[in-house]
């Protein structure tokens, strides 16, 4: 038995449009992932959490913990809620297309909060050494 794959202009269109949802999908995957482990918004809890994290007694409580204080480690469980939310899948119609899904929205996701890390990490180079300057600035 052999597979034969044949594309014709409808099937480039949904893989189009399985592309665009992939990369769109991310963007709020990335956003509540970074807000609920970074933002001020949600400082309490994340300090809650990184205690029970470290102190907790059993393995499952401080697992259970640490991932509400790890980017890559609760956008997979943001990914399944959208997933489910959506009803997204990518290439197959069926189960493994969730699958890839998954997997796919989480390497764009964590993709995109690289970049923003890697961008807030630049803007605050930047206000420091103005900071520095405007300091040198009112010794002269």
């Amino acid at each position: 038995m052999t597979f034969c794959l044949q594309l014709n202009i409808t099937d480039d269109m949904e893989i189009t449009l399985q592309l665009l949802w992939l990369f769109i999908l991310a963007i709020p995957i990335a956003c509540v992932a970074w807000t609920v482990t970074h933002e001020e918004v949600f400082r309490e809890p994340r300090e809650y959490c990184v205690k029970r994290s470290k102190k907790g007694k059993i393995l499952l409580e401080r697992k259970f913990f640490y991932l509400f204080t790890c980017e890559y480690c609760f956008s997979h469980y943001v990914t399944v809620f959208f997933i489910i939310f959506t009803d997204f899948r990518l290439l197959l119609d069926d189960w493994r297309g969730y699958v890839i899904a998954g997997f796919a929205l989480i390497w764009v996701a964590n993709t995109y909060m690289s970049l923003m890390a890697y961008l807030r990490q630049g803007i605050k180079k930047e206000k420091t050494e103005i900071s520095l300057m405007e300091e040198k600035k009112e010794e002269l």
